[in-house]
């Protein structure tokens, strides 16, 4: 496992103000936060980039970011994989895309401590997660999707997942604040962490060339401990390219930048803290003038590819920094030890 420890990031190189005027400025007066000026909106990467907008202390921005999700919101609790100009673009109703929601309220709750917030917004989180639940199989693995005609994709796949683990984790935390059981929604969990830790095979594996697939079920909590550092170790010369980042697929010469935030999340998350700042470290030299870090750039020729400035990437950049450097009381989001810690270890 390859650092470089002189490379830690100092905090005076990251300037939160102007990454939470980037994201801000994308954002629509309808409170959407499309990927890019003029792109696409995926309500994932929407919710994303508002918990980047929380940590930047622009919690009425962040507000209505969620207002949006609630308004645009399907009867059966679902949302469109994306969205351009509030127009569907991409007509497939995402499991992980309809669960996210809960972590993103969750974790503004977390900084504000707004339990009218929290109240207003239960309706949209149990709607999101419920129709993420009700794909899920008996072997425990939730199916990816359904289509426009009703018709769902069996397959699984291991990152979305992971995040709906994590989805369903902020979801009865946040009912439980509200005096709500969701017995069905723990027994999702279960089923869905066993399959996780124990059943790899249930899962599409051809996508383990992505590195997602190789950190998500630790930053999700799915796998803790032993096991988890063992995971991280296993693979780490896979995909980590010390000063560059972590590839997005092992196979290419190309690192992003949020697959490199979320690997320092992840990393945080089972507290090794040093290893996660000089990953983070990695990241001091790979942003525009205007705040936002790149998507992504290839190595070892330096070209920025794709050039498109993107809301969600910032906002992952400021997630990893929140979880290093204890900005917000969110920064823990994400943490094992948390969530051994609180009302949902009963059942976590």
């Amino acid at each position: 496992m390859q650092l470089y420890v002189s490379q830690i990031l100092q905090d005076s190189t990251v300037d939160v103000t102007a990454m939470g005027s980037f994201i801000a400025g994308i954002q629509k007066e309808t409170g959407e936060i499309p990927w890019s000026k003029g792109g696409k909106t995926n309500p994932w990467d929407h919710v994303e980039s508002a918990m980047g907008l929380s940590i930047a202390g622009r919690l009425k921005d962040a507000e209505r970011a969620y207002e949006w999700m609630k308004r645009s919101q399907m009867r059966d609790g679902s949302w469109w994989t994306s969205y351009r100009n509030n127009i569907p673009e991409d007509r497939t109703k995402d499991t992980n895309v309809s669960s996210y929601i809960a972590v993103g309220v969750y974790h503004h709750y977390l900084i504000t401590g707004d339990m009218e917030f929290l109240r207003y917004m239960w309706t949209c989180v149990k709607a999101g997660l419920d129709f993420s639940v009700s794909l899920q199989t008996n072997t425990g693995v939730i199916c990816w999707a359904k289509n426009s005609h009703g018709i769902v994709d069996p397959m699984a796949l291991l990152t979305a997942s992971s995040s709906v683990y994590m989805s369903l984790k902020c979801g009865l935390a946040i009912a439980r604040r509200l005096g709500k059981k969701r017995s069905e929604w723990e027994d999702a969990l279960s089923k869905l962490g066993l399959a996780i830790k124990e059943r790899p095979h249930l899962f599409n594996m051809i996508k383990s060339r992505f590195s997602m697939d190789w950190y998500y079920p630790v930053l999700c909590g799915a796998v803790k401990g032993t096991d988890a550092r063992t995971r991280i170790q296993k693979s780490w010369e896979k995909f980590v390219v010390p000063g560059w980042g972590v590839r997005c697929v092992s196979d290419q010469p190309w690192t992003t930048m949020a697959e490199t935030s979320e690997l320092v999340l992840a990393l945080a998350a089972i507290e090794e803290y040093e290893k996660a700042k000089i990953v983070f470290s990695w990241l001091s030299n790979k942003k525009f003038e205007d705040g936002s870090y790149w998507m992504g750039v290839t190595f070892p020729d330096a070209v920025v590819w794709p050039e498109e400035r993107t809301a969600w990437t910032t906002a992952a950049v400021l997630l990893a920094y929140d979880a290093l450097n204890h900005l917000t009381p969110a920064c823990r989001i994400f943490n094992h030890s948390f969530w051994d810690h609180s009302c949902l270890a009963e059942t976590y």
